[in-house]
């Protein structure tokens, strides 16, 4: 089972980037070999909060679309996963919030992987990064 963070759909639907073949690639992989994706809400949070700030909104339903189209799971938010975050922000500097949010997800749900091309999650016990 591999979480897909948020940058994957990001990139795959946003503007010339240096990871948008590399994100394509990937999940193309993934799909191929037949790996259960999931992902939480926090992503299309996620996406819906960056494209409003940089007023992409065009590019929103293309984002969700890809994302539903290749996960077999969204996880949602339980109030014991932002409790959980919170103790991993308050131990460590290396993930944002809504990393941490991701991690706590992942940990309840016994998920050790993650598709993401964000640095922060390097490192996590128990988590391996695949892509970055």
């Amino acid at each position: 089972m591999i979480f897909i963070d948020s940058n994957i759909p990001m990139y795959l639907v946003g503007e010339r980037h240096a990871h948008k073949i590399d994100a394509q690639r990937l999940l193309e992989q993934m799909v191929a070999a037949n790996e259960r994706l999931v992902t939480d809400a926090e992503v299309f949070q996620e996406i819906l909060h960056r494209y409003t700030a940089i007023d992409r909104r065009d590019a929103i339903q293309p984002a969700f679309a890809v994302l539903l189209a290749v996960v077999d799971t969204v996880f949602s938010i339980e109030m014991e996963d932002v409790e959980r975050a919170k103790a991993i922000v308050l131990e460590t500097r290396r993930l944002s919030s809504r990393d941490a949010l991701h991690v706590a997800i992942m940990e309840r749900q016994g998920v050790s992987e993650i598709m993401t091309f964000d640095r922060g999650f390097a490192g996590r016990p128990g988590i391996r990064v695949v892509g970055g």
